[in-house]
C-alpha cells in the first residue's frame, strides 16, 4: 500500500496524505499530468475515472467523471490549475460537478497541493487538501475520501511499472471517452514551444500537416486570435480535382498549452466538430492530446472508420522530422563547436 500516513489537522483545516513509490520522481509526475495514465488510478477500482479534459498548466482546467462499475452511478469533478512547478509541485482548486456539468455548490470546493520529491528508494507524493471549514472537512471524510484515496493510490504502482505503454516512440492512439468524444494522444519529440509554433506557423504546417505522402496543402490560413476563422485545404500533388478542406473558428487560445477550435468540412453539410488541443511537457518531448467532440456516436464512429488516427500518426511522424530540421536551421552558425 503506497499510502504511509494520513494526518487530519482540525486547526489548519487540512488533510495531508503521504504516499511512497518505487518509481522515479519524473515517472510519478507524468502519471499525474498525462490524461492517459491518471485515468488508470484516479478513481477507486469500483468507480474508475474518465478525464475529459486535463490541462497541466496554470490557468488550465481538468474535468473528470467517475462511474460505478456495478451501479452505473456517475460523479463528476474538476480541477482549476493554480500553479505548476514541474516536476516538484502543482496546486489546484478541487471541486465537484453536478449532473449538468456545472460546479456542485452543495459540496465543498477545496485547495489541493501536490508535492513530489525524490527519495532513496524512488519518490514521494504529499497531498495537502485545505477545506473551507471543519464541518466540510468532516463531511468529505464521512463520504469516504480517505478510503477512496487509499484504494485509488493502491493502483498507481502498476501504472508506474508500465513504462512500455507510454514510451516516447509510441504512435498516435485514439481512445473513446464518451458517446460523442474521442482523444488522440502522442508524444512528440520537441519542446512545447516548438510544437505550438508548428501549429501556428503556416510555412511549418505546410510541411507536416499532410497525412499520407503525395499530398500538398495549397491553402493554410491560420486563425491567430479568438474569433478569427481558419481555412485549410489539401490536394494530391498535380490533381486539383482531389482538393478538400476544413474551416472553423478559434474559440480559445492559451499559448503555448491549449487551443480550442470548431471544425467543419468545406462544402459538406455535416455537423461541426469541436477540437481541443493540449500540449504538456513530458520526458522525451511534448505530450500532444486532441479531444474531438462530435454531434453523436454515429458521426464519431464514421470519422474513426476513415483511418483518421493513422493519418494523424503519419503527420505527427513528419512533424518530428520538421521540428528537427527547423531547430537545426535556427541554430546560430558555430553553435556547439
Amino acid at each position: 500500500m503506497p499510502v504511509t500516513s494520513v494526518e487530519k489537522d482540525p486547526d489548519a483545516l487540512t488533510l495531508t496524505i503521504t504516499a511512497d513509490f518505487g518509481a522515479s520522481l519524473e515517472r510519478l509526475w507524468e502519471a499525474y499530468t498525462d490524461p492517459r495514465q491518471i485515468v488508470r488510478f484516479w478513481g477507486p477500482p469500483s468507480f474508475p475515472a474518465t478525464f475529459l479534459r486535463h490541462d497541466a498548466a496554470p490557468g488550465g482546467r481538468s474535468v473528470y467523471r467517475m462511474t460505478g462499475v456495478d451501479s452505473g452511478e456517475s460523479h463528476g469533478g474538476y480541477w482549476e490549475w493554480v500553479s505548476v512547478d514541474a516536476p516538484r509541485s502543482f496546486v489546484v482548486v478541487d471541486g465537484f460537478l453536478g449532473d449538468d456539468g456545472e460546479p456542485n455548490t452543495e459540496l465543498p470546493t477545496m485547495e489541493a497541493r501536490f508535492e513530489f520529491s525524490a527519495t532513496d528508494t524512488g519518490s514521494r507524493l504529499v497531498t495537502t487538501t485545505t477545506f473551507p471549514s471543519l464541518e466540510q472537512l468532516e463531511q468529505l471524510i464521512e463520504m469516504g475520501m480517505i478510503e477512496g484515496t487509499k484504494e485509488a493510490m493502491a493502483q498507481i504502482d502498476d501504472v508506474l511499472a508500465d513504462l512500455a505503454s507510454f514510451a516516447a516512440d509510441r504512435g498516435a492512439e485514439a481512445q473513446i471517452l464518451s458517446d460523442t468524444q474521442i482523444r488522440v494522444a502522442r508524444v512528440i519529440r520537441g519542446t512545447v514551444e516548438q510544437v505550438w509554433r508548428a501549429h501556428n506557423d503556416a510555412d511549418l504546417m505546410r510541411k507536416w500537416l499532410l497525412g499520407p505522402d503525395g499530398w500538398t496543402m495549397p491553402v493554410c490560413d491560420i486563425a491567430t486570435k479568438v474569433g478569427d476563422t481558419y481555412r485549410y485545404e489539401w490536394e494530391q500533388e498535380g490533381d486539383p480535382s482531389t482538393r478538400f478542406g476544413f474551416t472553423g473558428e478559434l474559440l480559445e487560445n492559451e499559448p503555448p498549452h491549449r487551443a480550442v477550435t470548431s471544425e467543419a468540412m468545406i462544402g459538406m453539410d455535416f455537423p461541426a466538430t469541436l477540437n481541443e488541443l493540449t500540449l504538456t511537457p513530458v520526458t522525451g518531448g511534448t505530450l500532444l492530446t486532441m479531444v474531438a467532440a462530435y454531434a453523436n456516436a454515429e458521426q464519431r464512429d464514421a470519422i474513426l472508420a476513415t483511418g483518421m488516427t493513422d493519418g494523424m500518426e503519419t503527420s505527427y511522424a513528419r512533424l518530428e522530422s520538421v521540428l528537427g530540421a527547423d531547430a537545426a536551421a535556427r541554430e546560430p552558425v558555430g553553435a556547439g563547436a
